[in-house]
């Protein structure tokens, strides 16, 4: 009877609104593990340009820190870059090592939450070297950041709790809105959930 009694509360879930809209509350300090463990993985770092073994022509961010300024969420960590050539054993051109804020507005695009209007900030004395790091990570970050909001949100809901005689299929994911608070990023997300 109680099996019963939970099937039947799931039948009366689905008699309601077509379409659900819950509200995601994501913390920033969720988002920085998040971000340390997903995209910072090498050694505690994210390669922007080459990879551990480059020795002359690398880039890389770490030690992120995740908060939030008006509607846009900032991402401040370290940048160590060098941009040289190899001339017998020795590195030679510009390198350089400096703090950096990113700030970013969230946007839902194809299932995706992705950067948009990105901007890199930099702390201390400005030259050539720095600017032309601030633009191309703000290139890059828009171009190539992404999080996987539907999939994920699938993943989750479609896990069955329920019996193995049914299942759960999450189906038109649509993102409503996005807020960046004083703690967390707020997404009030729309969708249809049906167990079959």
């Amino acid at each position: 009877m109680h099996r019963w009694r939970r099937v039947f509360l799931l039948g009366l879930a689905g008699c309601a609104p077509a379409a659900a809209q819950v509200e995601l509350r994501l913390h920033f300090s969720a988002l920085q593990r998040m971000l340390a463990s997903q995209v910072f993985t090498q050694d505690g770092r994210k390669y922007v340009k080459g990879k551990t073994d480059t020795q002359c022509n690398f880039a890389y961010l770490e030690n992120p820190r995740v908060g939030g300024e008006q509607t846009r969420l900032r991402i401040e960590a370290r940048f160590t870059g060098r941009t040289a050539m190899d001339l017998f054993g020795k590195c030679v051109g510009m390198g350089d090592s400096f703090e950096v804020a990113i700030y970013a507005l969230l946007h839902y695009k194809d299932g995706s939450v992705v950067f948009r209007n990105v901007m890199v900030e930099s702390y201390g004395n400005d030259g050539f070297y720095k600017r032309r790091v601030r633009r191309a990570m703000a290139r890059s970050l828009e171009r190539d950041f992404r999080y996987p909001l539907a999939s994920e949100a699938r993943r989750i809901l479609e896990q069955n709790r329920v019996s193995p005689d049914y299942r759960q299929e999450l189906s038109n994911v649509e993102v409503t809105s996005i807020e960046v608070e004083k703690d967390s990023v707020v997404f009030k997300v729309r969708f249809h959930l049906a167990v079959k």
